[in-house]
């Protein structure tokens, strides 16, 4: 693998950490927020939009599995996509991952704010960001001990509203019964706004330079904790369709309070909220670790500012990157409301993806080694151009900026 010179990071995640950080970054926020709009959209095929968003993400991973496991360096597929398809697709995978993470990040820090103290939602939010960088600029180690901590938050929060949802007189099983009421367009725009609960499975790949044993840590943490978050979507998704249906789905504010709510037990509404607020802590701590090392290798090959490779000497983190980006995402939460940017950010993960599979593409030349990242690549083009148009035509015009950022240096260079 060729790549620009710099201090190495310190390996020191193994499959456990690996797999906890994949579950930092998925089961987050979006399982509290996405599945209302999901249900609006699809109606009674919510839960095949859940099964499509499952099957593109299980192509994804592999793809990135495979790539991570050849190519252990910080940067994910810019590093993949450089590698194998050039250095233009490198630079476009890196400019959709840091654009819609980064836009990623200021959601989560609000959600954070909106659960916590709605009233002062931007000032919780930027204390947050602030503490979740300081934890990362002391060591992933100590990022992944807190990540654990979360998950273990989350998951219990979450097991109690299944439970009590799925024992609840008002659980009735017609309610999951699967149909297309949303229509086809319905089932493929909810399976995008879903693919944004699954999208953080592969953050360990960012995290390659971290790991210890890459080829064999990162293909055994990949798919197991996309299966593990498959498997409490899918209890999640049922329990809360069994009570609400699709139609109070859709219109529910809180999905998974409103849940508990309707079932008879409203003293755990605020339980509820409290794990909303602590998922979206994991969410955003894993997103900044994995946008500062994506960062961190886009400077190294001069598509942003050399300083932002600097690596601390002490603590073996790109800390000048995770500054630059605690900041950037302080300022929009501070300012800005991001609750509508979800669609653009899925349109560029989605993007991600893409050029993800189109590397894996390359890898192999069997047909059968091919049909898994060519359908992981299909899945990525249909969900995001079924993503609402307005994140359609937000996602390519900020695609197109860099882009034409990319050509401008690259005339310059040549000059």
């Amino acid at each position: 693998m060729t790549h620009s010179s710099g201090p190495a990071l310190r390996r020191t995640l193994g499959v456990g950490d690996a797999v906890v950080i994949g579950l930092g970054s998925m089961v987050g926020a979006g399982i509290f927020a996405a599945l209302a709009p999901a249900a609006r959209a699809a109606g009674s095929g919510l839960l095949l939009g859940l099964a499509l968003a499952a099957v593109v993400a299980y192509c994804n991973a592999m793809a990135s599995a495979r790539l991570a496991a050849l190519y252990p360096a910080s940067g994910g597929t810019y590093v993949y996509g450089r590698e194998r398809l050039g250095p233009f697709w490198g630079y476009l995978a890196g400019w959709s991952f840091i654009v819609g993470k980064t836009a990623s990040c200021a959601a989560m820090a609000l959600t954070v704010g909106a659960y916590v103290w709605p009233e002062q939602s931007h000032a919780v939010a930027v204390a947050a960001v602030v503490a979740l960088t300081a934890v990362n600029y002391g060591g992933v180690q100590k990022s992944a001990l807190l990540t654990r901590v979360i998950v273990a938050a989350v998951l219990a929060v979450l097991a109690l509203v299944v439970a009590v949802c799925l024992g609840s007189g008002d659980a009735e099983a017609a309610h999951l019964d699967i149909g297309t009421s949303g229509g086809v367009d319905g089932v493929l725009q909810a399976a995008g706004l879903l693919f944004f609960a699954f999208a953080g499975y592969a953050r360990i790949a960012t995290l390659g330079e971290e790991v210890r044993d890459p080829a064999r840590t990162i293909p055994r943490a990949v798919p197991l904790a996309l299966g593990i978050a498959l498997a409490v979507y899918a209890c999640v998704a049922v329990a809360v369709l069994a009570v609400l249906g699709p139609e109070g789905l859709g219109r529910a504010t809180a999905p998974l309070a409103d849940a508990v709510r309707a079932a008879g037990v409203p003293e755990l509404a605020p339980v509820v909220r409290v794990g909303a607020a602590i998922a979206a802590l994991g969410s955003l701590l894993a997103l900044i670790l994995g946008v500062s090392r994506t960062t961190l290798a886009m400077a190294r090959d001069g598509h942003l500012p050399a300083p932002l490779a600097t690596v601390h000497p002490r603590f073996q983190v790109p800390h000048h990157a995770e500054l630059a980006v605690g900041a950037v995402v302080a300022v929009l939460a501070a300012t800005a409301d991001l609750r509508g940017a979800i669609g653009f950010s899925s349109f560029g993960v989605l993007t991600y993806y893409a050029i993800a599979n189109a590397s894996a593409w390359t890898l192999d030349p069997s047909p059968k080694a091919r049909a898994l990242p060519a359908l992981g690549l299909i899945g990525c083009a249909v969900l995001a151009f079924a993503l609402p148009g307005a994140s359609v035509l937000t996602g390519a015009a900020v695609l197109a900026a860099g882009v034409l950022a990319y050509g401008v240096r690259a005339r310059r260079a040549a000059a």
